[in-house]
């Protein structure tokens, strides 16, 4: 039996996005078996930026729940990941999450994934839809398809039949075939969002590949240089991007006085402020 698990990335309970999961879920035509985590119940940290996890133990020094996570992924065989607009964004801790994937074991490399994003307004999910791309291009899932989903109140993303659709979709497309795509494509990445650098220049906004802007045969098309560097397009990639990091830390010991000299001469600029120990946060006043 497939086992699946869904990623929440919404501090609420039984809402929009849980909702969304478990109607995926009910929507999947193997026999499965799924668990949830919400990261919201989880204490994942931030990332230090310590390259700890990139030594021979691979082990992390941030001591929080981190690996708990991790271990759930390795565990199991799919991925369906849900994460709420926020000010028009992802919410936070599915970023918190993907800082932390350097210590992901490769065994989440290549493993069927679905997205969906929620926004309460119609057209007002922002870069969500991206944050949420660049999670699962990341951690190297095989992306089967990503939906936005538009429901303001808590419950109204399965009462409406559009968006029952987009789940039956996903459902069948995770162990399925991929969904097609409705949009010119970076031929690279497969993402359908970029930035015009002029009039026909454009950059990829997830491989951050540069490219032009072709509309010769009357329907727009991306022509996108492939760099040398395509650290999550393939594991070959991610290993040599690894070791790319281990260099430059190597590097870093050999010029380490140098840049220490050059970082302590910006050392007493400015004053810092910072939080007052124990000292309890005031209540909010009326607004």
């Amino acid at each position: 039996m497939r086992k699946v698990l869904g990623i929440i990335g919404s501090p609420r309970k039984l809402g929009n996005c849980e909702l969304m999961v478990k109607e995926i879920a009910n929507r999947i035509p193997e026999k499965h078996h799924l668990s949830l985590l919400r990261l919201a119940d989880f204490d994942i940290r931030l990332c230090r930026g310590c390259y700890n996890c990139l030594t021979d133990n691979g082990n992390c020094k941030v001591r929080d729940d981190f690996p708990m996570v991790a271990r759930a992924m390795a565990e199991a065989d799919a991925f369906i990941v849900a994460v709420p607009t926020y000010f028009l964004g992802p919410n936070a801790s599915l970023k918190l999450l993907l800082d932390r994937s350097m210590g992901f074991s490769e065994q989440v490399w290549g493993k069927p994934a679905v997205g969906v994003v929620l926004a309460g307004m119609e057209g007002k999910e922002g870069y969500a839809r991206l944050g949420l791309l660049n999670f699962l291009s990341l951690i190297l899932a095989d992306i089967k398809g990503v939906e936005v989903v538009y429901a303001a109140l808590p419950g109204e993303a399965v009462i409406e039949d559009k968006n029952l659709n987009a789940a039956k979709r996903l459902g069948a497309a995770l162990f399925g075939h991929p969904l097609p795509k409705g949009s010119p494509a970076c031929p690279v990445c497969g993402s359908d969002t970029f930035r015009f650098v002029d009039r026909f220049h454009v950059q990829c906004m997830l491989c951050s590949n540069p490219g032009t802007l072709d509309t010769s045969s009357g329907r727009p098309a991306f022509l996108i240089n492939r760099s040398d560097h395509g650290f999550f397009l393939a594991p070959e990639g991610a290993k040599t991007h690894k070791q790319w990091l281990r260099d430059m830390k190597k590097k870093f010991s050999e010029k380490r006085k140098e840049l220490k000299e050059a970082a302590l001469s910006y050392l007493r600029d400015g004053d810092w402020i910072k939080p007052e120990k124990g000292v309890e946060p005031e209540e909010p006043g009326p607004a």
